[in-house]
């Protein structure tokens, strides 16, 4: 019972938050059509900023896993760590993730780079560049510290593109340029 309104409160406010925004979501609109009370509201996610964060948490989970499907289906595991990483920056076209993730949710969350989940992301990507280290395709380098820039570097293109006047325009460039920084730490004595 608790999972069922809890579902259907983060049903109704990704709808509302996608198609108005966060500031101009009602409370009473959406859990009038999620059927339900300000009060389950409340004593689920906190208030209004809570159910923001288990709607970025719902919409973060499906772009990991669009991600690794995106990894998956790469020939190499570098080419895979580029198909995941420009995955994400693609993301940034689509209007939900623009306005629930990367306008909104840094607007009421604070800086996107300091979410828990961005934690288990570092942790992911830092893995990644150092079994490529020790594959030897990548120079040697700190992992963790290409991980954080890159990570860094993906997330602002993200951000650019969903405040952007013409989002696929930035979208080409943004992946022009993240793809040049990232190959910079090719090895290529190899």
């Amino acid at each position: 019972m608790v999972e069922e309104t809890r579902g259907k409160l983060v049903h109704a406010a990704r709808h509302a938050f996608a198609a108005k925004g966060y500031a101009a979501a009602s409370m009473d609109e959406l859990t009038a059509e999620a059927g339900l009370t300000r009060g389950a509201l409340y004593h689920n996610f906190g208030g209004k900023q809570g159910l923001l964060q288990a709607v970025i948490d719902q919409i973060d989970a499906e772009m990991l896993e669009r991600m690794r499907a995106a990894k998956a289906g790469a020939e190499t595991p570098w080419l895979g760590f580029m198909a995941e990483s420009i995955a994400y920056i693609e993301m940034a076209l689509e209007p939900e993730i623009q306005r629930i993730m990367l306008l909104d949710g840094p607007a009421v969350l604070g800086d996107p780079s300091r979410w828990p989940n961005q934690n288990a992301c570092l942790a992911t990507t830092t893995q990644t560049i150092q079994a490529l280290i020790d594959a030897g395709t990548v120079k040697k380098l700190d992992a963790e510290a290409a991980a954080r820039l890159l990570n860094g570097a993906a997330l602002n293109a993200a951000l650019w593109i969903a405040a952007a006047d013409d989002p696929p325009a930035v979208l080409g460039k943004a992946v022009s340029a993240f793809r040049h920084l990232a190959e910079g730490m090719l090895r290529t004595d190899a």
